[in-house]
């Protein structure tokens, strides 16, 4: 899946409708142009696409009174809508895709209810243990990389990421059903998007062309 898709129609849809800067802002405030592909050429890309796909609805908005060209802000769609749960759904059940995908689903994971995203947190597991039950008719952990030659240590590696990321994941877990963070249904959720001319302290400054469309 591509993250960048997640996180854009996610910054729209928490905006109810915003301008490409403003996605930028919120991607550059997440950190998501550090841990994922969300330069502002991809931004700006990503925005324009899915308007033509329907997946965004595109507003010409007038000039300020300060001046400067026409800005065009982005509002989600019922089909954006669904595209949206469709990514987030498959970033938190997927455990292999790049970890860019889960960053981007764990950014909205309040948006699914409590139980649903519990749910889908025990299917990636599932899907760890499935995976990892596949790979011991070829390679055994316990007798160690060296039976595979070098080789063995990039199976030793996917062996203890997988070890790790259950671990992980089952953590998380205790801590949603224990009650942590506010989901859908359970009142407004903590939302970490920055408004309209709000200082942005993790911006990289560096301007692009589309900050001004």
């Amino acid at each position: 899946m591509s993250a960048i898709r997640l996180l854009v129609l996610g910054s729209v849809r928490q905006h109810g409708r915003a301008h490409g800067y403003q996605v930028r802002n919120d991607l550059e405030y997440w950190g998501a142009h550090e841990w994922s592909n969300a330069k502002p050429g991809s931004i700006y890309h990503a925005l324009k696409q899915m308007a033509k796909q329907g997946l965004l609805l595109a507003h010409e908005i007038a000039p300020s009174t300060a001046g400067g060209p026409p800005r065009t802000e982005y509002e989600i769609t019922a089909a954006g809508t669904e595209e949206f749960f469709s990514l987030l759904r498959e970033s938190l059940i997927n455990w292999e895709q790049k970890m860019d995908s889960l960053s981007a689903g764990l950014g909205f994971i309040v948006e699914l209810e409590r139980a649903e995203a519990v749910g889908l947190l025990r299917r990636r597991i599932d899907a760890m243990e499935g995976w990892k039950t596949a790979t011991a008719e070829y390679y055994d952990p316990a007798q160690g990389p060296e039976q595979l030659g070098h080789i063995g240590e990039i199976m030793n590696l996917w062996i203890a990421s997988a070890d790790f990321g259950r671990e992980w994941t089952l953590a998380l877990i205790a801590r949603i059903e224990g009650g942590a963070y506010v989901f859908a249904g359970e009142g407004e959720p903590f939302r970490g998007i920055l408004g309209e001319g709000e200082e942005n302290p993790y911006a990289t400054g560096v301007p692009h062309r589309g900050d001004e469309e």
